[in-house]
C-alpha cells in the first residue's frame, strides 16, 4: 500500500516510476522483512525468555537435543508479522490474489500459533491432538480453494516436461488443491526438527517459486516458456520476496547453535503459503521436486510408522523423520542440515530446468 502512495508522485518525480515494477518491489519487501527480522530478533528471544516459552523435547527424541530444552520457540510470531507487513506495503493492495495469499498464511498461523501456545505457554497439553489440527487444516484451506475455484481459476494441471497435455480436473480441482495446502504444510512442520533446517529449503522454495510466479504473471515470458499465463499472478513476486528476506532474518537466530525455534505457528503457515503459491504459479506438480525435501522428510515418517506396524516393531530408520536418523548415525547436526540444504539447492535448479524441457 506504502508503494500506491509513492507512486502517486510519479509524474512530478520521474525516478518514483520505479515502484511500478513488480521486481523493484520484491526487493525491497524482501529487505524490509529483512530488516524487521534482524532488528526485532534480539527484543524478540530475550521476550520469549522472560515469559518462559520454551522448547519441549521428547523423552525419545535424540539424546543430544536434551541441550536444546527450554531454547525459545514459536519464533514464527516474529517471522509472520515480518511478511505480512512488508506485504501490505509493497504489494498491489487491489490484486485479489495478494488477499487470498495473505489470508492463507494468517489461517494457518493462528492454527498453528494455537498449537504452540497450549504446548508452551499453557503447558497443559501436548498441543492440539494430531486429528483436530487436521480438521482445522482442511477448513482453512477448503475455504480459500472454494474462493479461487469461484474466481474461474484455470483447473488444469500443468505437467513438467510435457506441453500439450494439461488434464482438467474440474471441480475435483478444489479437493486436490486443498491436499497441496494441508500437505505442503505439515511436510514442512515434519522437516522443522534441526537448527535451520526447514528455514534453509524454505528459502531456497520461495526463490525458486518467485522466479515461476513472476514467469506466470508476465505474459510474453510466459508464452515465450510455454507455460500457463496468470494475469496477476506477477505480484506474488512480492511475497515470495518477503518469506525470502524474513526467512534469511530467521536464519540469522536460527543456524546452528539456534538461539529460536519457528513454531508450529511458523512452519505450519510457511508450508501451507508455499502450496498455495505453487497453485497460482500452475506448478503444482513441481512442487514435488521443489519441495522434495520436505516430501523425503515426510515420507520417512510414513514409510517408518507402516513398516512398524506391518512388522510389529521393527524399523526401516534409526529414527524418523530421516534427519534423526543421520543423526544417530553420528552426522553432526550442522552437517546433516547443510547436506540437506545442498540437496534442496539441487532439486530447485532441477525444477526451474523443466520451464525450458517441454
Amino acid at each position: 500500500m506504502l508503494f500506491k502512495l509513492i507512486y502517486m508522485f510519479h509524474t512530478h518525480i520521474s525516478w518514483l516510476n520505479v515502484f511500478r515494477y513488480i521486481t523493484f518491489r520484491s526487493i525491497l519487501a524482501a529487505l524490509f522483512s529483512l530488516l524487521i527480522v534482524l532488528f526485532l530478533g534480539s527484543w524478540t528471544i530475550r521476550k520469549l525468555k522472560s515469559l518462559q516459552i520454551g522448547q519441549y523435547i521428547r523423552e525419545d527424541g535424540p539424546p543430544n537435543h536434551k541441550d536444546k530444552e527450554g531454547t525459545p520457540t514459536m519464533g514464527g510470531c516474529l517471522v509472520i508479522p515480518a511478511i505480512a507487513i512488508s506485504i501490505l506495503l509493497w504489494a498491489d493492495p487491489k490484486n485479489l490474489y495478494v488477499w487470498l495469499t495473505l489470508g492463507v498464511l494468517m489461517g494457518f498461523a493462528i492454527i498453528g500459533f494455537i498449537d504452540d501456545y497450549l504446548k508452551n505457554i499453557r503447558k497443559s497439553s501436548k498441543g492440539l491432538n494430531i486429528k483436530g489440527k487436521l480438521i482445522l487444516q482442511l477448513v482453512v484451506a477448503t475455504i480459500f480453494s472454494l474462493i479461487l475455484y469461484s474466481l474461474n481459476f484455470d483447473t488444469h494441471l500443468n505437467l513438467p516436461l510435457f506441453k500439450n497435455i494439461r488434464p482438467d480436473l474440474g471441480i475435483l480441482y478444489i479437493p486436490f488443491m486443498v491436499f497441496i495446502i494441508v500437505g505442503t504444510s505439515n511436510a514442512v512442520n515434519i522437516t522443522d526438527g534441526l537448527d535451520g533446517l526447514a528455514t534453509g529449503p524454505l528459502i531456497i522454495a520461495f526463490t525458486t517459486y518467485l522466479v515461476f510466479i513472476y514467469a506466470a504473471g508476465h505474459v510474453k515470458i510466459a508464452n515465450y516458456l510455454q507455460i500457463p499465463y496468470v494475469p496477476g499472478s506477477g505480484e506474488l513476486s512480492v511475497i515470495c520476496g518477503a518469506a525470502i528476506g524474513a526467512g534469511l532474518g530467521f536464519l540469522w537466530y536460527n543456524a546452528y547453535p539456534a538461539e529460536i525455534f519457528m513454531g508450529d505457528v511458523g512452519s505450519l503457515s510457511l508450508g501451507a503459503m508455499l502450496g498455495f503459491i505453487s497453485i497460482l504459479a500452475k506448478q503444482e506438480i513441481v512442487l514435488i521436486l521443489v519441495g522434495g525435501l520436505f516430501l523425503f522428510e515426510t515420507l520417512s515418517v510414513i514409510f517408518q510408522i507402516a513398516y512398524f506396524k506391518i512388522t510389529k516393531g521393527q524399523r526401516i530408520f534409526r529414527m524418523a523423520p530421516i534427519h534423526h536418523h543421520f543423526e544417530l548415525k553420528g552426522w553432526p547436526e550442522s552437517k546433516v542440515t547443510i547436506r540437506f540444504w545442498i540437496i534442496a539447492i539441487i532439486l530447485a535448479l532441477l525444477s526451474v530446468s523443466t520451464l525450458k524441457l517441454r
